[in-house]
Formats: C-alpha cells, structure tokens, sequence
C-alpha cells in the first residue's frame, strides 16, 4: 500500500472519538488526508486533533448524532463546504448490545437500528452524490454478527446484517459508476464498544465481559481497513475465527449455531448459560 494514496483525500469518519474510528482518523491524517471527524462530543473531538494532524486546518470537527437524520445531512454540507468534496465515508459510529430477547425493553432494539442502520443510510445518502462525482469509497463497519448472528445480541446482528445488505445493494446500483462499496467486518476488537454496550433496560454495561488485551487492536484494525481502501476491496473479514465463523455459517448453519451458542455462554455474567 502506498500511503501517499490517501494524500489530500477527503475522508469522513463517524463514531471518530474512540476506538476504531479515532484510529481511522488518525491513521489518514498520518497519511495527509483532509479528515473530518463526527461524533456527539465535540469537546473531546477538538481535544484530539492535534494527534490526527499536525495541521488544524486539514481536520474538520462534526457534532454528529447519526440516528438523527438532519445532523448526518449538516455533516455531509460542513464537509463540502470545508473541502470541497468527499472521496471516502467511514460509516463507523455503532453501538451494542447485551441481552436476551425475552429481557429486553424494545427501545433498545430501536437504538441500535437508529444509530447503527439508519446512521449509515443517512450519512451515505447524503455523501453519495459526492462520491459518485469523485468515484470514492463508502465503507460500513458490520462486524462478523453482520455474517453470523450473535446471542444476546439480536438488535446488534439485527442492524449489521441490514448494513451488509444496505450496502451490498448500493454496490450493484453503482457497479457501472466507478463507486467502491466496502462492507468491512473486524471480529473482537479492543474498544469502549462493550464497555457502552446496552443491558435489556437500555442502560450501559459499564464492564467488559471479555479480555480486551487479548483482542485485535483498533490501529491493526484500521491499517487494515486503510490497505482494503487501497485495493477497493468489496468485503474484507478479518481475524482467523471469524473467516472461520463466517464459512461454518454458510455451510453448517446448525453446527455453528450450537458452536456459537457454547462460545458466548462462556463470557463473564452471560445472560444465559
């Protein structure tokens, strides 16, 4: 990969505060893209721009709920306005989930589809004319529940497989228009993700339930991402488990529901056993 690829490119990243979206951000402001940041806190965003870039002017800072329509479309508008154009869009903002069915306040099915679904629908329909005009990259953070779906996590693999789908129907739209359209899952990654993640009344976990050291790194996973741009993959699934997971899913879907099921019954407090 050659960084200098991504040199004066115009790059949005949602969810750009933490984890894999702020070290997107940083990881194209080391390469000298023009990068705009979103998110809900604005503070803390404009506390991290000098480590994005060392020129304040080629980082532009968004104030973005992506589940509210009209603050995806303000981003998109500040965006142009700044640089001109788009020639990426990181549709990384997400949150998750952990709770049984059974359990769980429907609201909290509705948040996750608000920010993680329609989040990406909003921010790519405004971003798409753009794109187009510039034959970039759309990308959506799906994660392996996006392939194979996850206990306790129905809201979660709910909107990251309609993510995949969303995505995969933009692709085929575009296909003669120059448009890549990257549908990119990570599997576990070192993150506030679970930390955040929504108990069955929609209050915050607060605890991990697993060993965040051992998981892939955000930077790894962003450099990835970066080199996946490069090529204009279509689908990059990383970590060896979750390849693994995927293709158990397509060809023992019965097997890997029992395999699943026995994997996360073993995490700290497991909702069920």
């Amino acid at each position: 990969m050659d960084p200098a690829y991504f040199r004066d490119k115009v790059v949005i990243v949602t969810g750009a505060s933490s984890g894999i979206g702020l070290a997107s951000a940083k990881l194209f402001g080391s390469y000298g893209a023009q990068v705009v940041m979103a998110a809900r806190s604005i503070e803390k965003m404009l506390a991290l721009v000098p480590q994005v870039s060392s020129d304040p002017d080629k980082v532009l800072c968004v104030k973005t709920d992506v589940s509210v329509e009209e603050d995806c479309r303000n981003l998109i508008d500040r965006t142009v306005e700044k640089f001109g154009g788009i020639d990426i869009l990181v549709n990384n903002a997400g949150v998750s989930m952990r709770a049984m069915l059974k359990d769980l306040d429907l609201k909290v099915i509705r948040t996750l589809m608000e920010v993680n679904f329609w989040g990406t629908v909003y921010c790519t329909k405004f971003a798409l004319p753009w794109l187009l005009k510039s034959k970039g990259s759309v990308v959506g953070i799906v994660s392996i529940a996006g392939f194979s779906a996850l206990p306790a996590r129905t809201g979660y693999s709910a909107s990251k497989y309609a993510i995949r789908g969303f995505l995969d129907t933009v692709r085929i739209e575009h296909l003669k228009d120059g448009l890549n359209v990257l549908v990119y899952a990570p599997g576990y990654t070192s993150s506030m993700v679970r930390r955040n993640a929504l108990t069955a009344d929609g209050s915050a976990q607060g605890e991990t339930p697993l060993d965040e050291s051992r998981l892939m790194s955000a930077e790894k996973v962003a450099l990835k991402l970066a080199r996946a741009l490069y090529r204009r993959r279509s689908q990059v699934t990383l970590t060896f488990l979750g390849k693994l997971t995927i293709f158990a899913h397509r060809f023992l879907p019965r097997f890997t529901d029992r395999m699943t099921y026995r994997y996360i019954a073993r995490e700290a407090d497991s909702p069920f056993k």
